[in-house]
Order: C-alpha cells, then sequence, then structure tokens
C-alpha cells in the first residue's frame, strides 16, 4: 500500500451542539463529530490534500457511523483501529451570545486512548513514518500514556529525518493533563522533531504560565522547531519562517455564530499551503480565510462543499 501523503494522529468524539438562535439558545442537542486533530485532518482532506487518520475507534454503532462518515467525507481509514471494549469519546459544546464557546468533555475510557497498544498499531506507526506530513496536537500527547509518548516522538523524527514536514499545534488544555509542568516537559520535549508548531496566545500564556508581556513563543525555535505560526484568534497571526518574521492580520467576519474548530481550520489551509509550496504569509491568509468560514456556522465540522478552495492553498 502506498503511503499516505498525510497522516494526522488524535482522537475523533462524539460532538453534542446546542447553537444559539436570535440571542437564544435553540431547541434540542445537535449531535455530530469532532476533534481538534481531526478537525484539521477533515479539512486538509477538503482541500486537496490526501490524508490519512491514525485513532481508534470501538465497533459499537456510533463508531462505525462516524467511520462511514470519515469515508463519505473522503479520508483514508486504513489506519483507525479498532477496540471492541470500548467506545469514542463524548463531548458537549455551549456557546455564549458572541460566539465563544466552553466545553465538557466524557473521554477517560475513550478507544482513541489505547491506539498504540491496538491490534494493527505497528504497521499503522510504520506507515506514518512515510508520510510527507506528519500532524498531531497536545491534546494527542494528553490523551496518550506518557510510555507512548516515546513512540510519537520516534515517529516524528523518523518523518523529519526523510524531509517530511512535522506540524503541531500545543492546544493546551489543562484538564487532559496531572498538571502544567507535565504538559511542559513533554511539548518541549517534542520540540526539536517539529518543523511547524501551530501554537494559540491564550493557550501559551496558560501553558507557560506567562503574561502577554513576557512570553516569548520563539522559545519553540530555539528548542528546535523550524516555523513558528502563533494564531490569536480574531486579532493577526505572528508568523517566523526562514529567519523573517511577518504579522497577517485576519479577515473580517458578518457574524461569528460558534468558534469552535476555528484553530484547526486555520491549521488544515495553512499546512495545506505550505505542503503546495506557497509562502507562510500567503499560507496564512488562506488559514484566516478557511477560519471565517467555520466560525460562521455552529460546530467543529462544516459542509464545506466540493469546490471548496482559498486563494494561495491548492493550484
Amino acid at each position: 500500500m502506498s503511503a499516505p501523503r498525510a497522516v494526522a494522529i488524535g482522537e475523533c468524539m462524539l460532538e453534542l451542539a446546542r447553537p444559539r438562535r436570535a440571542g437564544c439558545l435553540g431547541d434540542g442537542w445537535r449531535l455530530g463529530f469532532g476533534g481538534d486533530v481531526f478537525n484539521t485532518a477533515y479539512y486538509l482532506g477538503r482541500l486537496g490534500v490526501p490524508v490519512a487518520f491514525l485513532s481508534a475507534l470501538g465497533a459499537d454503532p456510533y463508531s462505525v457511523e462516524m467511520r462511514q462518515a470519515w469515508v463519505d467525507a473522503g479520508l483514508d481509514v486504513s489506519l483507525v483501529l479498532t477496540d471492541p471494549r470500548r467506545m469514542p469519546g463524548l463531548y458537549a459544546i455551549r456557546t455564549d451570545e458572541s460566539g465563544e464557546r466552553s466545553f465538557s468533555y466524557w473521554r477517560s475510557q475513550s478507544a482513541a486512548r489505547r491506539m498504540f497498544e491496538l491490534e494493527g498499531a505497528d504497521r499503522a506507526l510504520d506507515r506514518a513514518r512515510s508520510a510527507d506530513l506528519l500532524y498531531f496536537s497536545g491534546i494527542t500527547l494528553s490523551i496518550l500514556e506518557p510510555s507512548h509518548h516515546d513512540i510519537l516522538l520516534e515517529t516524528a523524527r523518523a518523518v523529519k529525518a526523510r524531509g517530511g514536514k512535522v506540524a503541531f499545534d500545543p492546544n493546551y488544555r489543562a484538564a487532559g493533563w496531572p498538571d502544567r509542568r507535565e504538559a511542559q516537559r513533554a511539548m518541549k520535549q517534542m520540540a526539536p522533531a517539529l518543523s511547524i508548531v501551530l501554537p494559540t496566545l491564550s493557550d501559551e500564556l496558560l501553558l507557560w504560565e506567562s503574561d502577554e508581556a513576557a512570553v516569548s513563543p520563539e522559545q519553540w525555535l530555539e528548542w528546535g522547531a523550524d516555523e513558528l505560526v502563533l494564531k490569536d484568534g480574531a486579532s493577526a497571526c505572528r508568523i517566523w519562517c526562514g529567519g523573517e518574521s511577518f504579522s497577517v492580520p485576519a479577515r473580517d467576519v458578518a457574524l461569528v455564530v460558534d468558534t469552535t474548530g476555528a484553530g484547526d481550520a486555520f491549521n488544515a489551509a495553512y499546512l495545506a499551503a505550505r505542503v503546495a509550496g506557497v509562502t507562510c504569509v500567503a499560507a496564512a491568509q488562506a488559514g484566516h480565510a478557511l477560519a471565517g468560514e467555520v466560525i460562521g456556522k455552529p460546530g467543529a465540522i462544516v459542509d464545506a462543499g466540493e469546490g471548496l478552495r482559498y486563494p494561495g492553498v491548492i493550484r
């Protein structure tokens, strides 16, 4: 089997969303699915980048339906492993009047937490080492046992050593870690194996226990990463690329419905552009454009349509 162009390693969960309408909560909850790495993988695929998702699901009806939905969306699911004793995790989204979201999670026994222990894991990791682009996040690290971090680190090193790109979003969520120092240690360990780091400023402030005046995003470069994109919501992102730094303004969005998945969508468009040889500034512009599309609709995954293309992404 030929190696996929991109491999994303992470978790996808069932998603309960209750969007607001005209300033009020809508009737009932909508069941979907999402997860930070999965969201980026989904949008990468919609942007024309062949991508395989390395994860695990159960054998339950929800898992079967999710897997089929991923196939229908064009994702390569050959690296999605099965844990017959577990199910997907679950999270619920609440949004306030401005579209900002909060989350509640039920994921402690999700199948994805055991992905490196399941039958077929060695074969899946072998394929991941052959990818042109490997993508994972701090949440990927947080759901794995610490002993499995070394497996992920070795996989990332192998991709980078072959000349491939390894992209990482720190995406720090305190609830997923025993303590902040464990998260800091795990992420810093990964830095030399990373090509592109895509943090969000608010997460960086929490992770490194700093204020905005003191936070130093360039530390990722000092630790060995090659390229850095610091996202800041509706504000301009800052890029360190090829020895230069840039500031790229975000696009104005007329109506913000739900900011869930905005950063994941940005990552997808940015990486699709960089894989295609586009400059880092044009890639960030594409990232802002796709993020703006996503926050105008509820949930992390929106129907992008067959013709989804943004200038500078895929020609």
